[in-house]
Formats: C-alpha cells, structure tokens, sequence
C-alpha cells in the first residue's frame, strides 16, 4: 500500500489553497481537450521525468489524471524523488461529478 495522500475531488481546492501546492494534470494533450482545471499545469505523464527540474521541491504537488490511477504513479514517482505529491482520488471525472452537484 503506497503512503500517497489520496485528496478527494471535494477538498481539491482547499487542499491546493492550504498547502499552497502547485497542481499538474499527467493526462495526454488530446484529453486535455475534453476539459481540465483553470490555471493547471499540463505535462503529460511521460515527460515527468525530463521536467523534474521545473518543479520546486518545497512547493507540494497534487497530480491529476482522468481517473486517479496514472497520476497515483506519477506522485510515487515524484515523492521517490524528493517531492511532496498528493494524487486527485478520482481523478477528472470526480472533479466533473463533484462540480455537477
């Protein structure tokens, strides 16, 4: 079991509010297209690791992908590399339910 914080798509904004963390979505530039949050960072899963250094190391980072599942990687990923990553439980789809309620 990974020891990735897990932030529900209801606590996205205060979370990202609270921690002051910087927010990027990990899905394909073609997913980006069907919608994604205002003001995120967009850097496809893939090209994480050659981005690294656009990242601050005391500045948390919550992850979003379309389900939760890729960015829960990539916030592994980054945490073994010094970083402090949440993953977005549900990814895009709860944050797109949660705003339809």
């Amino acid at each position: 079991m990974s020891d990735i914080e897990q932030v529900p798509a209801s606590q996205r904004e205060q979370w990202v509010a609270t921690n002051k963390a910087l927010e990027i979505d990990v899905r394909e530039p073609k997913e980006w297209a069907a919608g994604t949050i205002d003001g995120i960072t967009k850097i496809s899963m893939g090209d994480v690791p050659a981005r690294l250094d656009e990242f601050d190391k005391d500045v948390p980072i919550l992850v979003v992908c379309r389900s939760g599942a890729r960015s829960q990687r990539v916030a592994e990923f980054l945490t073994e590399h010094g970083y402090t990553a949440a993953n977005l439980a549900g990814g895009m789809i709860d944050v797109v339910d949660h705003a339809a309620e």
